[in-house]
C-alpha cells in the first residue's frame, strides 16, 4: 500500500506526526522520567518538547520520523533498552519501548509485533484524572449547537464530553452515578468508548501508553501497568491479560442534543490542567474520505473505504456495521441481529471533530443512537416522519438519545445498546467476519 499517500494536505500529515509520531527515542529522555514522576503525583505532564501545530502544544517531531507506512522505528538489538527485555519478547527486537515499564511481559495475548509505538512516551498524551464540569444551564458560549459530544448517563447523572477536548486527551478518569468509568477516544480509529473501571475489588485509572495496535489507542492501567486495547476493552499484555472491561452505552451525539435532553446535566470543562488550544484540532483534515489509516499496517477491508463511518454492534458472536452513508438515505433502522431486536437512529448536522471549531466550511457527518424498541413490553416500530422519528404504535415522536419528546409515551426512554461509530477499517481489523447491512436484514 501506498502509506505515503497518507492525506493529500500537508498540515494534515504535520499535524499528525506533532501528536502520534513524536521521536520514540526521546521516550527514555530525562524530561520523560521527570514526567513520569509527575504523572505519578498526579501532576500534570507537559510533553518533553512543544510546538504549536494543531490544537495545541504538542510533542515536535523528530528530524527523523517514522515513515508513513505502517512500520514502527527498528531498534538495535544489542541496545540497554532493548536488550533487557528482548528474551521476553521472544528474541525479536520490539516495535515499543519496554524500558521503565513493570508490566509483566511474559504474559500477553497478541503477537508483540502487532503492538508498535505511536511516537509520544507513556501518558505523552496525558489523560485527565481530575476533570472539572460546567452545568448544561451555565454552558460556556464557545459551545457549538453541533458539535459533536460523548453522551454518558448513569443512575440520573449526565455528562457531556466534547470531542474538542478528547482528541488532545483521548482518556478521562472520573466517577459518574456512583459508578468508576474511563471515557475513552481514539482519534485514529474515531473510537468513543466508555468502560467501568472496575476489575474485580480494584478500581483502575488509565493513561495512554504510547503504543498502538492496527492504529488502536493501547491503554494502561497505572495498578498493575497492563496493556488493554481501548477497542475491545480487552488487557492484551501483563498480569490481566484476558480480563475485560464492561462497555458502558456512549451514544455520540450533537452538543444540542444533550443540551435539550439532559437540562440539569453538566459538561467537561476545558479547564484540565493542560496548555491546549481546543479550537483547532490536530488531527485536521483526517476522516476525509480517500485517506488512508495513519500507522495501520494490516489489509483494509475494501468493502468500504477506510476511513468511513459506520455503526458497529456485537450481538453474541454476531458483528454488524451500518454504513453512515446508508443511514443518512434511512435514518431509522428496525433491524434483528442474532436474536435481538434493535432499532437505528440517524440524526444529520452532527460536525466531524477533525474539521475545526470554525464551522463555517465543516463538514456534517451526523450521529447515532442504538436502542431496544421497547417500552414497559411492548415492541415498537419507528419511521420518520417530516424528518421526525415516530412509533408507528402510539404515534410518539423521539429523538436521537432515545427519549419520548412527545405523544402518549412523552418521557419514556428506550434502553441504549452498546454501540460505537467507528472508521470501517479499525472495526474490521478487529472484526473481520462483519456482516455491513444497509437496512434491515432480509
Amino acid at each position: 500500500m501506498a502509506y505515503a499517500r497518507l492525506v493529500p494536505l500537508v498540515a494534515v500529515v504535520a499535524g499528525i506526526l506533532a501528536v502520534a509520531c513524536s521521536s520514540v527515542s526521546d521516550a527514555t529522555s530525562p524530561s520523560e522520567s521527570t514526567a513520569r514522576s509527575q504523572a505519578a503525583a498526579g501532576q500534570p505532564v507537559p510533553p518533553a518538547s512543544s510546538g504549536t501545530v494543531g490544537s495545541s502544544l504538542v510533542p515536535v517531531p523528530s528530524t527523523d520520523p517514522p515513515k508513513l507506512n505502517g512500520s514502527a522505528p527498528k531498534l538495535d538489538e544489542t541496545s540497554p533498552v532493548v536488550s533487557e527485555r528482548v528474551e521476553l519478547l521472544d528474541d525479536k527486537p520490539p516495535r515499543f519501548l519496554t524500558f521503565g515499564w513493570k508490566t509483566d511481559f511474559s504474559r500477553h495475548s497478541v503477537p508483540f509485533d502487532e503492538i508498535l509505538s505511536g511516537g509520544p512516551p507513556r501518558d505523552g498524551i496525558p489523560p485527565i484524572d481530575n476533570p472539572k464540569y460546567h452545568d448544561v444551564s451555565d454552558a460556556p458560549t464557545y459551545m457549538v449547537a453541533n458539535e459533536p459530544v460523548i453522551s454518558v448517563e448513569i443512575n440520573g447523572d449526565a455528562r457531556a464530553f466534547p470531542l474538542a477536548i478528547l482528541i488532545s486527551h483521548e482518556i478521562v478518569n472520573d466517577e459518574i452515578g456512583g459508578v468508576p468509568v474511563t471515557i475513552t477516544y481514539c482519534p485514529l480509529c474515531n473510537t468513543a468508548i466508555v468502560f467501568d473501571r472496575r476489575v474485580g475489588d480494584r478500581v483502575l485509572d488509565f493513561g495512554t501508553s504510547g503504543n498502538l495496535r492496527n492504529s488502536d489507542l493501547v491503554m494502561w492501567d497505572r495498578q498493575t501497568e497492563s496493556w488493554w486495547q481501548q477497542i475491545s476493552g480487552e488487557a492484551i499484555v501483563g498480569e490481566l491479560t484476558g480480563t475485560k472491561l464492561t462497555f458502558i452505552p456512549a451514544p455520540l451525539v450533537s452538543w444540542s442534543a444533550f443540551r435539550d435532553s439532559f437540562p440539569d446535566g453538566k459538561v467537561l470543562s476545558r479547564d484540565t490542567g493542560f496548555a491546549r488550544n481546543y479550537d483547532l484540532p490536530p488531527y485536521s483534515g483526517y476522516d476525509e474520505l480517500g485517506n488512508i489509516p495513519f500507522l495501520f499496517s494490516g489489509d483494509i477491508d475494501d468493502r468500504l473505504q477506510a476511513v468511513e463511518r459506520v455503526v458497529t454492534l456485537n450481538v453474541g458472536d454476531v458483528a454488524v456495521a451500518y454504513p453512515f452513508e446508508a443511514l443518512e438515505d434511512q435514518p431509522v433502522i428496525n433491524d434483528t441481529i442474532n436474536g435481538q431486536d434493535v432499532v437505528i437512529f440517524f440524526a444529520g448536522g452532527t460536525l466531524s471533530a477533525f474539521a475545526g471549531r470554525s464551522y463555517s466550511d465543516n463538514r456534517a457527518v451526523g450521529s447515532t443512537g442504538v436502542y431496544e424498541p421497547v417500552v414497559d413490553g411492548q415492541k415498537l416500530t419507528f419511521k420518520v416522519e417530516a424528518d421526525v422519528i415516530v412509533d408507528e404504535e402510539t404515534g410518539s415522536k423521539w429523538n436521537i438519545l432515545g427519549i419520548a419528546v412527545e405523544g402518549p409515551l412523552e418521557g419514556s426512554r428506550l434502553a441504549p445498546v452498546v454501540h460505537a461509530n467507528h472508521f470501517w477499517f479499525a472495526w474490521a481489523a478487529f472484526n473481520p467476519e462483519t456482516e455491513i447491512r444497509t437496512g434491515a436484514a432480509g
